[in-house]
């Protein structure tokens, strides 16, 4: 029975022991894929050649997004300074108009009883000025109290005021002074644009009485427009004013718009960025405020790792270069690459044992086929 029982636990340990066996034979397979070893010869004719990794200042993109924006002042919302009911206008949305022009007429009773208030006042003006010049008059020769006078000096002048509110009043409703009498009273007005540009928005229909406070109209000079970028605080350091900008839309990727830099915001947003302004070298009519854009900023890294382009080779998607562990011996290393300049390729984030490593500078494309070749066979 004892016999047995030894020979069963013998049994089993062989079977363990056989378990195990392949594994530990798998490991050095595994550690030497990405190793590769030449002979003298295979050394000599690949052509290697090897280096150290280099800092170099190296001119990055920096990718930013944002819209279309015109500054305040190309900006005009119209209202009706008295109120009144909309008459007549033909703006739609996109619509050009140019500076001066009539773009809607507005009507109430109230800029018939302004104009009322003008035209009687102003009739009344010629009595006040013979009765103050009289009462002066017998004043001076005192056939007159110094308290007749004062009324009538007063009355006159209070007149005098009186007319030049309601000028003022009626032109800022856009009634021309000059062309109303007691046989030409208008009971509406014209409201004229500002500026030439574009309707941005249309608030109003015929018939609607539109209070004071209310915008009709909003209307831009796209003619200075600006473009708005969003950027986050670690890369505000990397952007100047004059910086150059070259920015482009989703639809049209081929079309570049050239730019620089006029403003760069202090302040920062709750996701930690801030706005950049810039404008366009050229305008072009096609760009109109809210059009997301894309844009492409060159700056300077202060000093970046870098690898000449020959040390880097790429393999299923992803890049890699050879570091050097011992003669005609090389290991396949990943990196993670960012631009390139001058024939020098950025190393974002290596690691030390990576930048403080001896590489391949020159050749590594034949350890590449060498490991391909080893990986066939």
């Amino acid at each position: 029975m004892k016999l047995i029982i030894n020979l069963l636990s013998f049994t089993l340990f062989i079977s363990a022991c056989g378990d195990k066996k392949p594994a530990v034979e798998e490991k050095p397979a595994a550690a030497e894929s990405s190793i590769v070893t030449l002979t003298d010869v295979q050394q000599k004719n690949a052509g290697i050649v090897t280096g150290k990794i280099e800092q170099k200042e190296i001119s990055s993109v920096l990718k930013l997004n944002g819209q279309i924006d015109v500054p305040p002042q190309n900006m005009v919302s119209i209202s009706v300074p008295l109120g009144g009911y909309l008459k007549a206008t033909k703006l739609l949305p996109g619509m050009h108009v140019n500076k001066g022009e009539a773009i809607a007429t507005v009507e109430d009773q109230q800029y018939i009883q302004l104009q009322q208030d003008y035209l009687t006042a102003k009739a009344r003006i010629s009595y006040l000025e013979n009765e103050y010049k009289r009462q002066k008059d017998l004043n001076q020769s005192r056939a007159a109290s110094d308290k007749v006078f004062q009324q009538a000096e007063a009355d006159y002048h209070t007149q005098k005021v009186l007319i030049t509110s309601l000028a003022e009043k009626l032109q800022l409703v856009g009634i021309n002074v000059s062309r109303i009498n007691e046989s030409n009273i208008s009971r509406s007005v014209n409201i004229y644009s500002p500026i030439s540009g574009f309707v941005s928005k249309v608030n109003v229909n015929i018939g609607k009485y539109v209070s004071p406070t209310e915008v009709m109209f909003e209307l831009v000079n796209p003619t200075d427009i600006h473009l708005g970028l969003k950027v986050y605080e670690k890369d505000i350091n990397k952007l100047y004013i004059g910086q150059k900008v070259i920015a482009y839309t989703n639809n049209e990727p081929d079309k570049k718009h050239e730019g620089e830099i006029l403003l760069i915001g202090r302040d920062l947003s709750p996701d930690r960025n801030t706005e950049v302004h810039c404008h366009f070298e050229d305008y072009d009519k096609t760009l109109v405020p809210g059009t997301y854009m894309n844009a492409d900023v060159q700056v300077k890294n202060v000093q970046a790792a870098a690898v000449p382009n020959d040390a880097l080779v790429e393999f299923e998607g992803k890049q890699y270069l050879y570091k050097v562990i011992g003669k005609n011996s090389y290991e396949m290393t990943e990196v993670n690459i960012g631009e390139g300049e001058n024939g020098y390729t950025e190393l974002i984030y290596p690691s030390p044992a990576i930048k403080n490593a001896t590489i391949v500078v020159k050749g590594a494309y034949s350890l590449l086929m060498k490991m391909k070749n080893k990986d066939e066979e």
